[in-house]
């Protein structure tokens, strides 16, 4: 008995210190999303996406194979819906991922590209929870297409870049550091 007690006493000890330790941490922090976060958060917020997809979406495969005209529809769909936040270019340098936190990722590196099909289904379908990305309505359909073009990111030629501009009116610009800015915004 004197054992039990013991750990029970060593236990409530353990869970006091770790509770001012998180006041401590919350009281002294803030949460705003403007301000740079600690390595852990940022582990945290890059592996919710992995976390929040079902192992059984992880093997699907996208059962669409686009034609040059579907592909053109999935780019002005995701002009006209995603690159508010991951911009045209899919770098998510926007004014509103600016305030995000996690920010949207950049959908042209590896992290984002080495996703499954079935994983970028289910992020479009179903979004993050205690993320920016929403989860949004409409055909599977329109969820594989737009998956196949982030797949097209990477490699996206200009004239995919001008006609999704004359979409959503966001101008990538690059300033002098090679770093991309939009029309209206400050670089």
């Amino acid at each position: 008995m004197r054992t039990f007690l013991r750990c029970m006493a060593v236990l409530v000890v353990v869970l006091v210190l770790a509770a001012a330790g998180v006041y401590w941490f919350v009281s002294s922090r803030s949460f705003s999303a403007r301000e740079p976060p600690l390595a852990f958060e940022a582990f945290i917020a890059r592996n919710l996406r992995h976390l929040a997809t079902p192992p059984g979406a992880r093997a699907m495969t996208n059962p669409l194979t686009l034609s040059p005209v579907e592909m053109a529809a999935a780019r002005d769909h995701f002009a006209d819906h995603c690159a508010l936040c991951h911009n045209n270019n899919g770098d998510g340098k926007t004014m509103i991922n600016a305030g995000l936190y996690p920010p949207a990722p950049d959908l042209r590196q590896s992290r984002t590209q080495e996703l499954s099909d079935g994983e970028l289904f289910f992020i479009i379908k179903h979004g993050i929870r205690f993320t920016g990305m929403p989860g949004w309505d409409g055909e599977d359909n329109e969820h594989w297409e737009l998956g196949a073009f982030i797949r097209h990111l990477p490699a996206l030629p200009a004239e995919d870049l001008e006609a999704m501009e004359h979409i959503n009116g966001l101008v990538t610009v690059p300033n002098k550091k090679g770093e991309t800015h939009h029309h209206g915004e400050k670089p």
